[in-house]
């Protein structure tokens, strides 16, 4: 089965580039990566870590007791980077093609009735 490659495990596969982190760094960067548009709940975020880790995209990489509770640490291996790499450059592509697309289009003049558009005569002539 192929692995899906939603925007939530792309954020979280961001947030592991850079360094490892425990599961609340992990949403505190994928909210910063994102704007503050993507926040991530605990067992949303630990399904996608169990699916990560089963892909061999991430592991666990150590675990630190920090005030009587255990913190888990996730780190990118070199197939979840190359995963980053791949999607990456498939977004980027798609939004290269997206501008061009856009950039092309002709200006279409506005729909009789539509907002900022004529309006048609009332009553006949």
């Amino acid at each position: 089965m192929a692995f899906r490659m939603t925007e939530q495990t792309y954020l979280v596969l961001l947030a592991l580039a850079d360094q490892p982190r425990h599961g609340y760094g992990i949403v505190q960067e994928v909210r910063s990566l994102s704007g503050d548009r993507v926040r991530l709940g605990a067992g949303t975020l630990y399904g996608i870590l169990d699916r990560l880790v089963e892909a061999r995209y991430a592991e666990a990489s150590g675990e630190v007791v920090v005030d009587g509770r255990l913190r888990r640490y996730y780190r990118l291996t070199d197939e979840g980077l190359a995963a980053l790499a791949a999607e990456t450059d498939r977004v980027a592509e798609l939004a290269r093609r997206a501008q061009q697309v856009l950039a092309a289009r002709p200006a279409r003049p506005a729909l009789p009735g539509a907002i900022g558009g004529p309006r048609p005569a009332l009553g006949g002539a």
